[in-house]
């Protein structure tokens, strides 16, 4: 039972984006296809699990006084495993997400599970933290990215979704349609937890 809280709670309660607007920077950055949300996603998934569950493993052997910069190199070997990995078997992908991925050595939700939960807590409840809260994000990104996508452009993965008679939202492929699609889905995110917590209450 507290395993599975420790996922869920990653989806919605906690969602990184959602409910804890930490990662903003990819999250803004890589959305205009549903492609890079999903390709950032995954490796978000990948080096928060693999990270989170090689400090769980290794919490007791490290000094409190360098806790910080071990995490932090911890976290970068993983990176660079998924950089090279993208180099190597999807270059235009990896083109496409430029900086961004190497960018996750520092992202705040790989750091703060890494400090906040997987340097206190067992192997096996980190690991699902780590990967509730990776699907959580992914999640998100793979709405932002879609809604921007088809306003955008008019397609899905790249397949044409509309016909003719759509004009594509230019401001959706712009950086400002990052910020307004999610400020759209935050606010939608704020009515629906407010009707949760009605319900919860009453």
């Amino acid at each position: 039972m507290r395993g599975t809280q420790e996922f869920i709670k990653g989806l919605w309660r906690e969602n990184p984006v959602l409910r804890l607007l930490l990662g903003m920077c990819p999250t803004l950055a890589v959305t205009g296809y549903l492609a890079n949300g999903i390709a950032m996603g995954l490796a978000v998934i990948f080096v928060l699990v693999c990270s989170s569950t090689v400090v769980s493993i290794f919490r007791r052997a490290i000094p409190s006084q360098v806790r910080i910069p071990t995490f932090i190199v911890i976290i970068a070997t993983f990176v660079v495993v998924v950089d090279y990995f993208l180099r190597a078997n999807f270059p235009a992908l990896s083109k496409k997400l430029g900086p961004y991925v190497p960018l996750i050595v520092v992202n705040c939700i790989i750091l703060g599970r890494a400090e906040a939960f997987a340097s206190k807590r067992g192997v096996f409840l980190s690991f699902l933290d780590a990967l509730g809260m990776g699907i959580g994000f992914t999640l998100t990104l793979v709405i932002l990215s879609s809604v921007r996508e088809v306003l955008g452009f008019g397609t899905l993965l790249g397949h044409p979704l509309t016909g003719k008679w759509f004009t594509p939202w230019v401001v959706m492929a712009l950086p400002p349609g990052a910020f307004i699609t999610l400020g759209v889905i935050l606010s939608l995110a704020n009515v629906i937890q407010k009707k949760i917590g009605g319900r919860g209450g009453s």
